[in-house]
């Protein structure tokens, strides 16, 4: 058995989408649909989702009047790299080696395990993407932005320069934190219904677009739930409080009152230290508009730009923008696969987005 032959960037692409038909997709997703493009450079318009301006009026023979776009602004960046991989070492092909036909049952085991490493490259690149796209959406601190810092590298964005979005000095922007018996602990004084109406007004007010969608974790599902306003909703024949609610019901009476859907996201990840991580923090509500909300864009890797085609490497793509790369070493003999990526969201209806702080 040529193992050269068995494992190669095709089949491990071919194996990926297989699986990939199988798996649970990240939300963000769905919010930032997949395309590609070339190169580093990333440029989009932030805040062009906004109400309609009447025309001026103009009298006949006169030139038309030109109009200003006030409220836009283009922002533009270098997106990130990201690169790793993994060795078949000669110690491991003495193993592989074991293998002497292709209808040895020990094959599938030694093949299973090959392509679950370079699967778990390119679960990783999918993570990445989905880190970038739920920081934008749940900027604890306020200010949408994205922070990557590892293997000596930073990889720091700001979405919010101007502050706008984030607001301040008396002015309300897109991130709302609730306060002392507001709080969603406070079951008995919060008011859930009267939190998800004052932030669509606002957006409403501000872009004429409404958020439709309320992404959070169970830990935040919960607390909405134990509210003494939801379950208040739910009373038996004779006015007393029903004594359990069901998850069901709080989306039910959610989505009823205030037309806002609630979306619970629990899944996790771990980091570059091996920490795992939730992509929704506890106690944080994101309110989100239909549709799309921005982009994932990939760029073009340099295994992509400049190894493909070449007689010493090969390179298949996967989820748009992943490259997957072989290349063998003659001395000593190792099997090298990466998986490699330049991913960065944009953000074009970031205005028609806010957070809710409820803890």
């Amino acid at each position: 058995m040529d193992l050269r032959e068995l494992f190669t960037p095709a089949a491990v692409a071919a194996n990926w989408e297989e699986n990939a038909s199988n798996r649970v997709p990240y939300l963000g997703e769905a919010l930032f649909p997949a395309q590609k493009k070339a190169g580093l450079d990333l440029s989009w318009i932030r805040g062009s989702k906004g109400l309609p301006v009447s025309l001026m009026p103009s009298a006949f023979d006169a030139k038309a009047t030109f109009r200003d776009r006030p409220g836009l602004t283009k922002l533009e960046t270098e997106m990130p790299f990201f690169r790793e991989g993994f060795k078949i070492k000669e110690k491991d092909r003495q193993e592989i080696l074991r293998v002497q036909e292709a209808n040895d049952p020990y094959l599938d085991m030694v093949l299973a395990n090959i392509y679950d490493d370079a699967n778990n490259l390119i679960e990783g690149a999918n993570v990445v993407a989905e880190r970038e796209r739920m920081a934008l959406l749940f900027p604890t601190n306020g200010t949408p932005g994205i922070t990557i810092k590892a293997n000596g590298v930073d990889y720091t964005y700001n979405y919010d320069p101007d502050g706008s979005w984030k607001g301040g000095s008396g002015v309300q922007g897109n991130y709302f934190a609730l306060s002392g018996t507001a709080l969603w602990t406070a079951a008995s004084t919060a008011n859930p219904f009267g939190d998800f109406k004052t932030v669509v007004d606002h957006v409403r007010g501000k872009t004429g677009s409404a958020p439709v969608m309320a992404i959070m974790n169970t830990y935040t599902f919960n607390l909405l739930g134990a509210t003494d306003a939801v379950k208040n909703r739910f009373l038996t024949t004779i006015g007393q409080p029903i004594g359990f609610i069901s998850d069901a019901d709080v989306v039910n009476v959610i989505s009823n009152v205030t037309g806002i859907a609630p979306v619970v996201y629990d899944k996790q990840y771990k980091d570059e230290s091996g920490q795992t991580q939730s992509f929704v923090p506890n106690g944080y509500v994101a309110l989100v508009p239909d549709g799309a909300i921005g982009r994932t864009w990939y760029g073009t890797t340099p295994e992509e730009a400049d190894l493909r085609g070449k007689s010493d490497a090969e390179v298949s793509i996967v989820n748009t923008g992943v490259a997957i790369t072989r290349i063998i070493d003659n001395h000593p003999v190792n099997i090298n696969t990466f998986a490699s990526e330049i991913v960065l969201p944009s953000y074009e209806r970031m205005d028609e987005v806010a957070l809710l702080k409820v803890v």
